[in-house]
């Protein structure tokens, strides 16, 4: 059996003396070109560390190096390319980059937007919570998400200076007694916790029941909320984000499509109200209506140019 040492066979009798030396030789001779390979590897990779070196190729395409430029052949001097030592760093450069922390700890993380925290106040089984209207009054209004717009009380309303007149816009709400008829007017600002939009529209109605009123879309539609009952907690995360194709002007597809369908809505079933009380005779409503009309119709052009400007698709619009 052959070992990883046995000589070939073929040229040379391996029993034979001279063929031992000649073997002996051959092994001694590529274990010397090894060597040197090595030799010539640790020359490369070692020896910038410590000073400057030459490099350039002779006729035959073989590579050398050398330390000084005078042992470069004078015809080679001007093709030989001077490899510099790395830049040395001192000990405090060394210190001040062990301060650094890793990137991992620098790189901000993608995490979904911090919410505001609102505190909640339970009332048989009614969730409320404080809300501050045009920066000065303080009511505490019944969460309903089911409700299209904030609704505020005659007294809040009068507290606030707000003007009820003919050119105000009236809306169709149903109560227990029926439909009626109730004044829309927009608020400057309402705040809760720390979350506050501005122009926020809201109809005026005393609810029978006695309560301030009731925090409605007009405000939330503005905010994805959770409700946390264990804890009587809401938290409002803003349905702003940062602007993007997928996202124009900050809002997603659900945000501009639910707010066109809202407004086109609400001014299709104005148009019938408005037919129905011009057939009856009643001016007084047709005219309440047809001022609620321009109002929506006023918002919707205010809408389609924000949304224009924004580069919202046409067919989130319909």
């Amino acid at each position: 059996m052959r070992t990883a040492i046995d000589p070939p066979t073929k040229g040379l009798t391996y029993r034979s003396g001279m063929g031992r030396m000649l073997w002996t030789l051959m092994i001694g001779s590529e274990r010397m070109k090894v060597i040197i390979l090595l030799i010539v590897v640790l020359i490369v990779l070692v020896s910038p560390a410590y000073g400057e070196m030459y490099k350039w190729v002779d006729e035959k395409g073989t590579l050398h190096f050398a330390d000084d430029l005078s042992k470069v052949p004078e015809k080679f001097r001007s093709d030989a390319e001077l490899r510099k030592a790395p830049k040395e760093i001192s000990s405090s450069e060394i210190k001040e980059k062990t301060k650094e922390p890793p990137a991992s700890l620098t790189t901000p993380t993608t995490s979904e937007p911090q919410g505001f925290e609102v505190d909640l106040f339970r009332r048989h089984e009614l969730w409320l919570t404080e809300v501050i209207l045009n920066e000065r009054v303080k009511r505490y209004l019944v969460i309903d998400s089911g409700a299209s717009f904030i609704l505020i009380n005659q007294q809040t309303a009068k507290d606030l200076g707000v003007t009820i007149d003919e050119s105000t816009p009236f809306i169709p709400s149903t109560t227990v007694s029926g439909m009626i008829l109730t004044p829309l007017v927009t608020l400057k600002s309402v705040k809760v916790g720390k979350a506050t939009v501005e122009n926020v529209e809201a109809v005026v109605y005393s609810m029978a029941s006695g309560q301030d009123g009731l925090l409605g879309n007009s405000f939330l539609n503005k905010f994805r909320v959770v409700l946390d009952g264990i804890n009587s907690k809401m938290i409002l995360y803003s349905m702003k984000g940062i602007p993007s194709p997928d996202r124009p002007g900050g809002y997603s597809r659900d945000y501009w499509v639910g707010q066109f369908r809202f407004y086109n809505r609400n001014l299709a079933e104005l148009q019938k109200l408005k037919a129905r009380y011009e057939s009856q005779g009643a001016r007084s409503e047709a005219n309440r209506v047809t001022n609620a009309i321009q109002y929506f119709e006023n918002q919707l052009s205010d809408l389609e140019r924000r949304a224009s400007f924004a580069g919202v698709p046409r067919n989130w619009r319909e």
